[in-house]
């Protein structure tokens, strides 16, 4: 029997799996590898052009490797985290080498890899917790197996007051609906605890005011939300006026507010002019630029947030106020369908989905010439997409990377972009 080729993991891949090459020449990405690691392979799956593998042993350990913290990350195959297995200093390397590799591959730019801001917390930062529910497990998915779902006993990177609310729910599983699909678990501003259970449509539950109740008794005390799939979600157990916990949010939030200020800061806005806030969120970007003298018209598609922001706004007309010459108009809707109907901006702060930008929303910015262009995003492939849909009117002034999930292969950029 022919003993197995060792293979050389040369760098990380943008989904965080280790990077080598077969004897044919094909690369071979296998999950939980660092670089510089010498391993055999198991389950290998060869295609035309690359192939996947497992690692059977590790022969020669990496200099970066560390041993994971999370119970789960190798006894579940857990799916939420990729870099677990990597040291501080090599994820953000890492991280770095993919921002640089898609813009120079994807966009063709001639970009350096990013320097690489670090979290403060490498642990215990995120603010939200997603659970799905399946199989009789609650918990997170197996990596690479989307069906599969296993127990959860704690994540390590979700916030201390999360996994004490978590601690609780799992002795309280019986006060959950029979058909619950999914838990969401949250922090707001304020620390305030939430608890979104999502189901079927056509179902009412009635336990939430029972099992808010339970959480209190045992010194968890959460909003408890319940969202029927297809609708809104609501509060069945807990303030009357709650936080609007389904709004979309930073997970890391001090790192966030940093990023924000940065991008803040590199859109160099002058007292009066105007800056388009696309894909504004609950309008913290738009109250930074207010508060640099900036006109602002803000885009975002949820309502609530649009509605959270204009309560939370120090600035501006009254919350609905379309007053035109005011300091900000907040629109709700989709941004490809308002960017045409925009006033012409100075500035275009845009911070769009894992997507990137719509064509439409590409071809509106190019038709309103701003000077400068932050684009704050959280995919670099998107990123260099549309950096280069942005076309040859525009240079890359800087580039900056962080480090917003740490123990994962995501990373946050921030791309500044001025007419040429």
């Amino acid at each position: 029997m022919t003993a197995p080729v060792p293979v050389r993991v040369l760098r990380v891949a943008a989904g965080g799996e280790g990077v080598g090459k077969l004897e044919d020449g094909r690369t071979v990405f296998i999950p939980r590898t660092a670089p510089g690691d010498l391993v055999t392979l198991a389950g290998l799956e060869v295609h035309k052009r690359f192939a996947r593998a497992r690692i059977d042993r590790i022969l020669s350990p990496s200099t970066d490797r560390v041993e994971p913290r999370c119970i789960h990350y190798a006894g579940d195959r857990c799916g939420g985290c990729q870099l677990q297995h990597l040291s501080p200093e090599a994820q953000r390397s890492a991280k770095a080498a993919i921002v640089g590799d898609q813009l120079r591959r994807i966009g063709r730019l001639d970009a350096v890899d990013p320097v690489v801001m670090p979290s403060d917390v490498q642990w215990g930062y995120r603010n939200k917790l997603t659970l799905a529910v399946a199989g009789g497990h609650v918990g997170l998915h197996r990596m690479g197996e989307a069906a599969r779902v296993f127990d959860l006993e704690r994540c390590e990177i979700a916030a201390p007051a999360l996994q004490e609310l978590w601690t609780v729910l799992r002795t309280l599983r019986s006060a959950l609906p029979d058909d619950a699909e999914r838990l969401v678990l949250r922090l707001d501003r304020e620390g305030g605890r939430h608890l979104i259970v999502e189901c079927p449509a056509g179902k009412i539950w009635d336990g939430g005011a029972s099992l808010g109740r339970k959480l209190v008794a045992a010194g968890t005390p959460a909003t408890v939300w319940w969202r029927p799939e297809g609708g809104a979600a609501r509060v069945v157990s807990g303030a009357e006026e709650a936080y609007p916990a389904t709004v979309f949010e930073q997970v890391n939030p001090a790192l966030g507010d940093v990023i924000r200020r940065y991008a803040v800061d590199r859109a160099e806005v002058g007292a009066g002019e105007l800056v388009w806030d696309l894909y504004a969120g609950i309008g913290e970007t738009t109250e930074l630029l207010l508060a640099r003298g900036a006109i602002v018209e803000s885009v975002e598609l949820d309502r609530r947030a649009v509605e959270q922001g204009e309560r939370r706004s120090r600035f501006g007309p009254p919350a609905g106020s379309q007053a035109p010459g005011g300091p900000v108009v907040r629109h709700a809707g989709r941004v490809e369908a308002l960017v045409g109907r925009l006033r012409r901006p100075a500035v275009v702060v845009t911070n769009p989905p894992r997507v990137g930008m719509d064509g439409i929303v590409v071809a509106g910015i190019v038709a309103a010439r701003p000077r400068r262009i932050v684009y704050v995003s959280c995919d670099a492939a998107t990123l260099a997409r549309d950096v280069t849909r942005l076309g040859a009117g525009y240079r890359v002034a800087s580039i900056r990377a962080f480090d917003l999930f740490p123990q994962t292969a995501h990373v946050e950029t921030v791309l500044v972009l001025e007419a040429a």
